[in-house]
């Protein structure tokens, strides 16, 4: 019998330890030195929440599964009909194809046809690689139609600074916006400064008391244009997720409403805003033949 996820891919380096699946391109397991940096996915379980799962060609949520691009209507499924959304995109529980497995890299592909509701094929490639700095994930797109696609791009890590609830651990959030949302479809209504969330977005702030599912931007970065998001453990451990250029929202999630609530901190990169594909904020658009390439990576602290 194989796992619910297909094929296991581990890679290691400079004490790293991470498991890729062929089922969703999921990244199952993460840990450096014995420490768990994810609260991941047993092998013989299925990933629950989105745990580790690739949000492609969008991420978040999509109001009613319709928009509007090229003049036409499109319509999708609705996999999240308890809300009347489509979430999360269509590759979650795609099978993924091995294109490399090497002891420190693995890279993946998958063929996305075009189908009722994205009538653009397109061609992906997810790369995660290990080094000294932790982990590195490439997502790329390539548009292998004759027309424009709109294209979003996420994944869905549920962080573990250290043993114990969430409750205890600090976060370290550069971002200075928050997107708002209705409570019932938890849909986009508007903006406001992360300090009304009760963050700072320039000191740590204890996640004790805060139950996080938004959407957050403006963010913080580099001189290398990379802003990453830390949550500490009274131990003086931790764990950091950075992201590119590409990426300018984060989700945060503290999972209140799952069967493991506070264990963890989602931290989702995405390189659009919840519902893109009909407000077009930051969404891009793939001419025919063109690619897309974005990065984010997580480290211990």
């Amino acid at each position: 019998m194989s796992a619910p996820t297909g094929e296991q891919y581990p890679i290691s380096a400079h004490g790293y330890h991470a498991v890729v699946t062929q089922g969703g391109g999921v990244l199952r397991a993460l840990r450096h030195d014995d420490r768990p940096l994810l609260d991941g996915t047993a092998e013989d379980a299925v990933p629950s929440g989105g745990r580790g799962q690739l949000l492609v060609p969008w991420p978040n949520r999509l109001r009613d599964g319709r928009y509007e691009f090229g003049g036409t209507t499109h319509q999708l499924a609705l996999t999240e009909p308890s809300r009347n959304n489509a979430s999360h995109g269509l590759v979650r529980w795609a099978s993924w194809t091995l294109v490399r497995h090497e002891p420190a890299l693995v890279e993946l592909s998958y063929f996305l046809p075009a189908q009722s509701g994205y009538p653009w094929a397109l061609d992906l490639r997810t790369t995660y690689a290990l080094d000294a700095d932790g982990l590195t994930v490439t997502q790329s797109a390539t548009n292998t139609t004759d027309t424009p696609a709109p294209y979003a791009s996420g994944a869905h890590p549920y962080l573990v600074a250290g043993p114990g609830s969430c409750d205890e651990w600090e976060l370290e959030l550069p971002a200075a916006t928050y997107l708002a949302t209705d409570a019932e479809r938890l849909l986009p209504t508007g903006r406001g400064p992360i300090g009304d969330l009760g963050l700072e977005a320039d000191s740590p702030t204890g996640l004790a008391g805060h139950a996080l599912n938004h959407a957050v931007t403006d963010l913080v970065r580099d001189a290398e244009g990379v802003a990453t998001v830390r949550l500490r453990h009274p131990d003086g451990g931790g764990v950091a997720l950075w992201v590119d250029a590409h990426h300018r929202w984060l989700q945060l999630y503290t999972g209140d409403d799952t069967p493991r609530p506070r264990v963890s901190l989602a931290v989702e990169p995405m390189t659009s805003p919840p519902d893109a594909f009909n407000s077009r904020e930051d969404l891009v658009v793939l001419e025919p033949g063109a690619s897309f390439a974005a990065q984010w990576g997580i480290r211990a602290l």
